[in-house]
């Protein structure tokens, strides 16, 4: 099984008390995600925050529109510094996502990295090649400007 590794940062003129906030509300992953994957929670979480063990159902629509179920476990929190997601189900062999927070001056730093594998081989690996890593980017790239709206840029 080949592991791929994304990471990505980016730095918002916020609080970590904010920016904390934002990110350990499942309710707002909707609001970074591409709409184009029309992603959609199966469970209304109001304003529940994250903790370890939590399980978060949804549906995406990452390739030709066809609708996947995935569910991630929060697996670890440390309040203010990192949480990792995991998948438990979905469209991927692997899926290891650890979020970052880090206090700099003038705002806060964010670091995501993702370690992922692809089922199906060989032609997982060409799906890598032809689309999946590009989608990730753009993702994160749509993620970025999102939160540049909502937040402010440094």
């Amino acid at each position: 099984m080949k592991v791929y590794h994304f990471e990505s940062t980016q730095i918002l003129p916020i609080s970590l008390a904010e920016a904390w906030s934002f990110f350990s509300s499942p309710t707002n992953l909707k609001k970074i995600t591409p709409e184009e994957l029309d992603f959609r929670i199966l469970k209304d979480f109001k304003d529940e925050k994250m903790y370890a063990g939590q399980l978060i159902n949804y549906i995406v629509r990452p390739v030709l529109g066809i609708p996947m179920r995935w569910t991630t476990e929060i697996t670890h929190v440390v309040q203010g510094s990192y949480f990792v997601d995991e998948q438990r189900f979905g469209p991927y062999t692997l899926w290891h996502h650890k979020h970052f927070f880090k206090e700099i001056d003038g705002g806060v730093e964010m670091t995501d990295s993702v370690h992922y594998a692809l089922p199906l081989g060989v032609l997982g690996h060409i799906a890598h090649w032809l689309f999946v890593k590009k989608k990730l980017a753009a993702i994160f790239e749509y993620r970025r400007k999102v939160l540049e709206v909502e937040f402010g840029k440094r």
